[in-house]
């Protein structure tokens, strides 16, 4: 929820914090607030750019999402007097995450959203972290009074270097008396202190006693322990413990913002069940942020949870290697050779845990390969014996890094070619401008390339704009060009890394390639340190003149270039793999690839192999990462007849899709009802989505129930009945139905929008996969199906649009459904402009993710591979805009 967060000693070249490396990504990009959103100033400026308000490319039409700057996790969430309260984590001062305070809007009907001041600020002793909200009735607090009793915030103090708390994590109280308009920060906070540095997110309810009486109890977690602490209070300040629950099912990743509630199973009043939400970051079902749930029993002290999912056993076949007698066992142990102790991979397997790691669980037996032996920055790499493919499936276990492989190029060697510019290797004391550069702004040549800054650059010099001359930083701004050179090869490659900046932001930040004074190329880092192989065809211009120019506009985080070694080659660049991997290799090439998902847990994968039987092979784990996550975890590879089901698919979730995170529920709801909202982002990609001014919205709030399954009582959802309220009449139906045949084939034109809800009902029939496709133009599209092999729903988002600005965003995300007694699939699907939400199987499986749709993407479609599927009823309804009217 917060990526503040907890300092990993699991890289020793960055600080990472749970999945987000903080190196330089989270400077402020925007002039300071003055304690409220400008909105009025903020939409006479995009007017006056020929852009308005709530009308953006991106912007939610129904979802919240701030006028302008970073949201992330939903806080402090009740209702008070007719009015809905949504605070949340906010940057005031920027649209990445920093400066963590809570914003602040109201509605009246959860779908209209009024953006207020600034609630809670950051201050110099500490951050805002999350946390909620609760209508202090009977002024226990003392705040108030009876006649004027608080709204009471319970909130993270995350302690800054300035305070004598820091470093630390620990409950703070807030109060307003004026319906949440205004703040008050208590003058005893903090009221709840551990001496943790993961000690967050209080979720605060009223319990009544069953005997009489009641108290306060919080849950909050102690986020690396994967432990929710209940504590119990009679006036918000004075706290003693109850009891702690955890580990349990997920802890692929940190546990953070927790809540506990009561509902009844079927709406039998007489049959009271508890829930446990916990939200875990990473170790998602889809990877990334994810939010999963307990049902159980709460007795006032102890929540018992009943759908806790025991350890499981090996999967049946034949043990190829374990790891288990302290031996590798003829495996091959390749460490590239450096300055450190011993390499990622050592003379034998791993006992669990390595020094500076944090637990590791999930292996099997007495022994695994482990790679962060001397921390991330070793490399190295290890290989099994021979061995012959007898079996359909190879399964093992595997943990660590989520860096995939890209190419068979594990180093920094330069592809055959010339070099251009004596690889910015001038001598000491020369400058660009000597060498026919030119320059504009902070990017005057009148300087040496730089000697700092960035990783795997070649030589000693390179061009980064962070460190140009005066006082190195983000904000500098300028431009750099070459001298003319002639196209003499096919290809142009080149070492690149820094920051990305997407046109939607209006600062751009890539380095072009000229011909004849027009852009006909460009290129930019990926929000990374590291430099690495990019590059261009540039066989149409062969034999014309042209210049290279670097463009910095950008400021904040990741607002600078990195370049080096510019060549003309005959073959097109071939990137690093900075992979951590597990791969089988048949007859030398690598066949099967799997990597990690930054996660410390390992977890069943399994490999297809059927097509190699009766031939050689063997197994390769690579480490080619020294950054953040730059391990991989491996154990009990298993030669078996049928797939190792992953222990995290059967564990109960709160989505399938990749944009639900940090879902807690609204306090203080008229009729008991549960009413839950949750963060529509990812920390894999957040910073980085294409969204401007702003970055982030919420996702539509859900009321929750019980109802009684096969396996016990189980959540469902459904959006609350006031997003229905937006619908207009409906612009398309089909009632009769059809085949839908093989192909994928477009609806009529009234059917397309990218403000509309669907509902579809069709049956599988004899397709292997079937469904909907929105959002489209016959070039991209999100598909939206059902796979009749599998007996999944999914979303697939790989050609959905603008994709590219993150390399953990394309996404297939599936959830387990099973078709009706009828053979039917029913879904209803909410589509605003860069989001879909899919409710299935009476609102037990939903798949939510966020999609940057090509512009006029609007084409509704049927779809149906393998066979042919029935259309049973469509009904297409678009909805009104509720946000910025």
């Amino acid at each position: 929820m917060h990526k503040k967060r907890t300092s990993r000693l699991q890289s020793l070249s960055a600080l990472t914090l749970a999945g987000l490396t903080l190196a330089g990504a989270l400077a402020a990009a925007g002039p300071a607030a003055a304690g409220r959103a400008d909105v009025g100033s903020h939409r006479a400026g995009l007017e006056a750019s020929g852009d308005t308000l709530g009308q953006e490319q991106y912007r939610p039409a129904f979802h919240y999402s701030p006028a302008k700057n970073w949201m992330n996790d939903p806080n402090g969430l009740v209702f008070h007097k007719g009015v809905y309260h949504l605070f949340y984590q906010h940057n005031p001062q920027g649209n990445t995450w920093g400066n963590m305070s809570w914003g602040h809007a109201t509605s009246k009907d959860l779908v209209s959203w009024k953006e207020q001041p600034l609630a809670i600020s950051t201050d110099m002793q500490e951050d805002v972290f999350s946390g909620s909200v609760v209508v202090d009735k009977d002024n226990s607090s003392g705040f108030g009074t009876a006649g004027n009793p608080p709204l009471v915030a319970i909130y993270t103090s995350a302690y800054k270097e300035a305070s004598p708390h820091r470093g630390l994590q620990a409950q703070s109280l807030a109060y307003s008396l004026d319906e949440g308009r205004t703040w008050t920060k208590y003058s005893g906070n903090p009221v709840l202190n551990r001496n943790s540095a993961n000690f967050r997110d209080p979720k605060v309810f009223w319990y009544s006693s069953p005997s009489g009486g009641g108290y306060w109890v919080m849950a909050a977690v102690e986020a690396l322990d994967h432990k929710v602490l209940l504590y119990k209070s009679d006036n918000l300040k004075d706290w003693t413990a109850l009891s702690q629950f955890g580990p349990a099912n997920a802890t692929g990743g940190l546990w953070e913002c927790p809540d506990l509630f009561p509902l009844a199973v079927d709406g039998d009043t007489n049959n009271i069940k508890w829930v446990m939400v916990v939200n875990i970051n990473p170790g998602g079902v889809a990877g990334g942020s994810a939010g999963q749930y307990f049902v159980g029993t709460f007795d006032g002290t102890t929540f018992t949870s009943e759908t806790t999912k025991p350890a499981d056993a090996l999967p049946a076949g034949t043990p190829i290697a374990g790891f288990n007698d302290g031996t590798y066992n003829g495996w091959t142990v390749n460490n590239e050779p450096g300055n450190w102790k011993d390499g990622p991979f050592t003379g034998s397997p791993a006992a669990g845990s390595l020094p500076g790691q944090n637990p590791v669980s999930g292996f099997a037996g007495a022994g695994l390969v482990n790679s962060f032996n001397d921390g991330d920055w070793p490399l190295g790499s290890m290989s099994s014996p021979d061995f012959t493919v007898d079996s359909d499936y190879i399964n093992f276990l595997v943990g660590g890094g989520q860096h995939p492989r890209v190419s068979d190029k594990l180093d920094n060697t330069p592809p055959p070619g010339d070099l251009l510019f004596a690889g910015f290797e001038v001598p000491d004391g020369s400058t660009l401008a000597e060498s026919g550069w030119t320059g504009t702004g902070d990017l005057a040549p009148s300087y040496q390339p730089a000697t700092a800054g960035g990783d795997y650059y070649l030589g000693a010099k390179r061009i980064n704009t962070f460190e140009t001359g005066g006082a190195p930083g983000d904000d500098r701004q300028g431009t750099l060009t070459s001298p003319e050179f002639t196209v003499s090869r096919n290809f142009m490659s080149l070492l690149v890394g820094g920051g990305h900046r997407g046109p939607e932001t209006g600062q751009t930040l890539e380095a072009q390639l000229l011909v004849d004074g027009n852009v006909v190329r460009r290129v930019a880092g990926d929000d990374a340190g590291q430099l690495n192989w990019k590059g261009w065809d540039v066989s149409e211009f062969a034999g014309r003149q042209a210049r290279l120019r670097i463009v910095d506009q950008a400021t904040g985080g990741w607002g600078h270039l990195t370049l080096d070694h510019v060549m003309l080659t005959d073959s097109a660049a071939v990137p690093r793999s900075d992979e951590t991997t597990v791969n089988l290799v048949v007859d030398g090439q690598v066949v099967r690839s799997t990597t990690g998902s930054n996660s410390e847990v390992l977890d069943w994968a399994s490999w297809n192999v059927s097509e190699f039987k009766g031939r050689k092979a063997n197994i390769r784990i690579v480490d080619n990462n020294r950054f953040g996550w730059g391990h991989i975890l491996a154990d009990e590879f298993i030669a078996s007849a049928q797939p190792a089901r992953p222990r995290i698919i059967g564990y109960d979730w709160l989505d399938y899709g990749r944009d639900l995170y940090a879902t807690v529920s609204f306090g203080n709801m008229p009729q008991d009802k549960r009413v839950v909202l949750g963060w529509m982002n990812n920390w894999d990609y957040a910073n980085s989505i294409p969204t401007s001014p702003w970055r982030s919205a919420m996702s539509l709030p859900r009321e929750v129930a019980l109802t009684q399954t096969a396996d016990g009582p189980r959540l469902t959802q459904k959006a609350v009945k006031q997003v229905d309220s937006l619908a207009l009449k409906p612009n398309y139906q089909d009632k009769a139905g059809g085949s839908i045949l093989p192909g994928t084939h477009p609806l009529p034109r009234q059917a397309s929008g990218d403000v509309q809800r669907i509902d579809v009902t069709f049956n599988p029939g004899t397709a292997l996969k079937s469904g909907i496709t929105v959002l489209g133009n016959g070039t991209t599209s999100t598909v939206i199906g059902y796979d009749a092999r599998t007996k999944e729903l999914y979303v697939d988002r790989g050609n959905s649009g603008n994709t590219g600005f993150h390399p953990l965003f394309t996404s297939l995300d599936s959830a387990p459904v099973s078709v009706d007694a009828q053979g039917t699939i029913t879904l209803r699907i909410y589509v605003d402009r860069s989001s879909v939400e899919v409710f299935t199987q009476d609102g037990l499986r939903s798949i939510t993710d966020q999609v940057f749709p090509d512009a006029g993407a609007t084409d509704v479609a049927l779809f149906a591979d393998g066979g042919t599927a029935h259309l049973k009823t469509l009904t297409v309804t678009p909805l009104r805009q509720s946000m910025f009217k």
